[in-house]
């Protein structure tokens, strides 16, 4: 009996979902990790070796074993190539939290929100 009370209750939390924030299609895309940038290559001649196969999960199960099997000498280019798109990831959320944020005087410099800023503002002046 008790375990129907429990039931009961915990379908209630359920049926309360919270709604997501709306994505902002102008927010940079995060960029892929070396193993991403990997697969892209992987990809294109693993299909051109077999192409009958379709799957992508045979196709995701041979690259991670190939990726495992790769010496950090021959993953580098695949570790260099993220990193450069890492780095060009952060410019862009650079200016696009600068723009969002309303310039770059907004992006933190006090921890006084405007109006009390203004507040003091007013205050010395008179």
């Amino acid at each position: 009996m008790k375990s129907r009370a429990r039931s009961s209750g915990a379908d209630s939390r359920l049926s309360v979902r919270k709604s997501k924030a709306e994505k902002d299609p102008n927010k940079p895309k995060r960029p892929p990790s070396a193993f991403f940038v990997f697969m892209e290559e992987f990809r294109k001649d693993y299909k051109e070796k077999h192409p009958n196969v379709k799957q992508v999960s045979v196709i995701g199960k041979a690259g991670g074993d190939k990726w495992k099997s790769l010496s950090d000498a021959e993953k580098s280019p695949f570790v260099s190539k993220a990193e450069k798109l890492k780095a060009e990831y952060n410019k862009k959320m650079d200016a696009y939290n600068n723009k969002t944020a309303g310039g770059p005087t907004a992006s933190g410099d006090s921890d006084k929100s405007k109006s009390e800023v203004n507040d003091e503002d007013e205050e010395g002046d008179e």
